[in-house]
């Protein structure tokens, strides 16, 4: 299931001859796809230039839901296994990739006031994400909502997150935004604290389609966490829920104490 390479023609026409339905809108997004990257200088803007496109018709839509259903659906399946795995009220959140807060509203409901911090490169996707706090009357429990224009975290204090959280952002992000991002995670993570993402997943060739869809090798992005001081683990009971694509933890370095003297 991983190992197909969707940027190959072969691929292309197959999945076109199998789902005719969606040949138009393969034929929409190719053209915006050469239209933003005449206007987009690097990847953030041209894929902010992606979320104001697609939020204009639906946030849900935005953030890859395409109905509210799926919606509620996903979102609950990241808050279900977040506190499942290590999440408890009392620790500081941040969400890298809060989109309208699919799940985050769930995060806010569930953690202590001020917990919660949730970072977009859209600032219509955060507009949208303000109507979800006021929607679903979290404005008591003060959630933190910022627009950033790259993942160096450059603004945040060191050692202050228990749990980092970036669910479908490296799956359309290239490598040089991971590693920006692997390169200053592990300073604003509180010691024992985590950080889980998801990606796309492949077993062959690492490949894109159309610049928003990025799949890479479980590997590589252990080694490029490993490049930066981070241990990362491939979360395998993720996948046991059905969500398509795969999820890895990373963690700091348990730093040993002083031998016998």
């Amino acid at each position: 299931m991983h190992s197909k390479d969707r940027s190959r023609l072969t691929f292309k026409i197959v999945y076109a001859l199998r789902h005719p339905g969606r040949i138009a809108g393969y034929v929409r997004r190719r053209s915006r796809d050469a239209w933003l990257l005449r206007k987009s200088p690097d990847h953030v803007s041209y894929y902010r230039a992606v979320m104001r496109s697609d939020a204009s018709r639906s946030p849900e839509a935005a953030v890859g839901s395409q109905s509210h259903e799926y919606w509620l659906q996903v979102g609950q399946l990241q808050f279900d296994y977040a506190t499942s795995h290590g999440l408890k009220p009392d620790m500081r959140m941040l969400e890298i990739g809060c989109g309208n807060l699919r799940a985050g509203r769930l995060f806010i409901d569930y953690l202590e006031p001020g917990c919660y911090y949730g970072l977009d490169i859209s600032p219509d996707i955060l507009l949208a994400a303000q109507d979800t706090v006021a929607d679903c009357d979290l404005r008591a429990k003060l959630p933190h909502l910022t627009l950033v224009h790259d993942l160096r975290l450059r603004f945040l204090p060191d050692a202050t997150f228990d749990f980092v959280h970036a669910h479908s952002v490296f799956s359309h992000s290239p490598i040089d935004v991971i590693d920006e991002c692997l390169a200053h995670v592990g300073r604003i993570m509180a010691p024992g604290g985590f950080f889980d993402f998801t990606f796309d997943k492949t077993d062959g060739a690492e490949h894109h389609v159309l610049r928003e869809d990025f799949y890479y090798r479980t590997e590589t992005l252990i080694a490029l966490a490993a490049k930066h001081g981070l241990d990362a683990t491939f979360m395998d009971d993720w996948e046991q829920n059905g969500h398509p694509q795969s999820k890895i933890r990373v963690t700091l370095p348990v730093m040993s104490g002083p031998g016998p003297g």
